[in-house]
C-alpha cells in the first residue's frame, strides 16, 4: 500500500505551545517561551516518524502534547480522526484513549516508582484499566517481559537494581502494558552506552513490526533517527523546516540546517577524515524572542534579505507532496534546475 492510501493515526494541525514567563515584584506575565510555534504533520498507521533537532527546539514538547501530558496553546491534535480537544471534555472517553497513547522517556528511572517493585509497576495500571484480570495479570506481564528481553526474575526487584539499558527495557514494557497503538519515544537511547543503544533501537524496530505500533521517535542525532524511522521531520527553534522519506532526507538533505546536522555526524571512514566539514557557527536563537523571518537565517550561509524578512512555510518539493521544505532559496534553486 502506498503512503498516499494509508490513514494517519496521528494528525497535527498548526500546533503551538507557549509557556508564560513571569516577572516583576507583583508577578505578571512578561513574555512567552514559544517552544512550538505552528507545527503540522501526520503519522501514518504502523510507521515511525523521526523528529530531530538541537536541544531546546521543541521536540519533546510535541511528544508531551501528543500523549496528553500537556495541552497545546493552539492547534488541533487528531487521533484516528477524532479531535482530542473535544474528547478531553468527556473524562471516561479520554481515559480509554489515554491508554492507547503512551510514552517512553529519556530517563527511565525518573518514570519508575522507586518504592515499587517491577511487578507492581506493571500490574497496577493493567488492572486499573482492565487490560488484565487478577488471575491472568502475571501471565500477561511475563509475555511482555519476553517481548522486551527481560527474565521473569526481575519482577520482585526495584528500579535502582537495574542498569540503564535494563531500566529502559522496563520503561518500554511499561508502555506496552496498556496495549497502546501509538508510542512517543523521547530520546530513549541518548543516556545509554553505544552498544546498548543499538540493542534498544533494534528492540523498538522489532516491536513495531510485531505489534503494528505507530511511533514518534524523538532524537538529536540523525544516525539513530534514520535507523528506526520511515519519515523524518527536522525541527529548528519551534518549527519544522524539512520533512520527508527517511532515506531521502538522510541521503539528499535540502534545508541548510538538515545539511548541517548531517555534517555533524561522525563518519568512521579514514578516507574522508581530511574532508572539510561545514559545521554550524553561532548559537541557536531564543524561543522567547526568536529571530525575524526564517529563524535559521542568522546561522545560514545562503540567507537572503527575503529570509530575514519573511517567515517561510513548508512547501512541496514534488508533485506527490511527500517531501516538504521551508526554505525559499532551496525551492527557487529547484525550480531553476527544473526549467534549466
Amino acid at each position: 500500500m502506498s503512503d498516499e492510501n494509508k490513514i494517519p493515526l496521528i494528525a497535527v494541525e498548526n500546533m503551538k505551545k507557549y509557556y508564560p514567563v513571569k516577572g516583576g515584584i507583583i508577578t505578571h506575565t512578561t513574555g512567552y517561551v514559544k517552544a512550538v510555534d505552528g507545527v503540522s504533520f501526520d503519522i501514518l498507521k504502523g510507521q515511525t516518524l523521526g523528529l530531530v533537532g538541537e536541544s531546546g527546539c521543541g521536540k519533546s514538547t510535541i511528544g508531551r502534547q501528543l500523549v496528553g501530558l500537556e495541552n497545546p496553546t493552539e492547534g488541533k491534535i487528531y487521533y484516528n480522526g477524532c479531535d482530542l480537544s473535544v474528547i478531553r471534555k468527556n473524562k471516561k472517553q479520554m481515559q480509554q484513549i489515554r491508554t492507547k497513547l503512551q510514552m517512553v522517556f529519556q530517563d527511565p528511572y525518573s518514570s519508575l516508582n522507586p518504592r515499587k517493585h517491577i511487578f507492581e509497576i506493571l500490574a497496577q495500571p493493567m488492572l486499573y484499566h482492565h487490560i488484565s484480570a487478577k488471575d491472568t495479570v502475571e501471565q500477561d506481564i511475563l509475555k511482555i517481559l519476553d517481548m522486551v528481553g527481560l527474565p521473569r526474575t526481575v519482577l520482585g526487584r526495584y528500579p535502582h537494581e537495574f542498569s540503564g539499558g535494563q531500566r529502559q527495557r522496563i520503561g518500554i514494557a511499561k508502555a506496552l502494558s496498556l496495549n497502546p497503538e501509538f508510542i512517543v519515544c523521547d530520546e530513549p537511547v541518548s543516556a545509554l552506552d553505544v552498544s546498548i543503544q543499538a540493542q534498544i533501537l533494534n528492540l523498538l524496530k522489532e516491536l513495531q513490526k510485531e505489534l503494528g505500533l505507530t511511533l514518534l521517535f524523538v532524537g538529536h542525532g540523525l544516525g539513530a533517527v534514520h535507523y528506526v524511522s520511515d519519515r523524518i521531520a527536522v525541527m529548528y527553534l519551534g518549527k519544522i523546516v524539512e520533512i520527508g522519506d527517511a532515506q531521502e532526507v538522510f541521503r539528499h538533505p535540502l534545508h541548510p540546517y538538515t545539511k548541517a546536522l548531517l555534517d555533524a555526524v561522525l563518519i568512521p571512514d579514514i578516507t574522508q577524515k581530511n574532508q572539510e566539514r561545514k559545521l554550524l557557527q553561532g548559537e541557536i536563537g531564543s524561543s522567547t524572542n526568536p529571530p525575524s523571518g526564517c529563524r535559521f537565517h542568522n546561522r545560514c550561509p545562503y540567507a537572503t534579505e527575503e529570509c530575514r524578512r519573511e517567515v517561510p512555510e513548508l512547501r512541496n518539493v514534488d508533485d506527490r507532496g511527500l517531501r516538504q521544505v521551508a526554505c525559499p532559496v532551496i525551492l527557487q534553486s529547484g525550480k531553476e534546475a527544473t526549467h534549466g
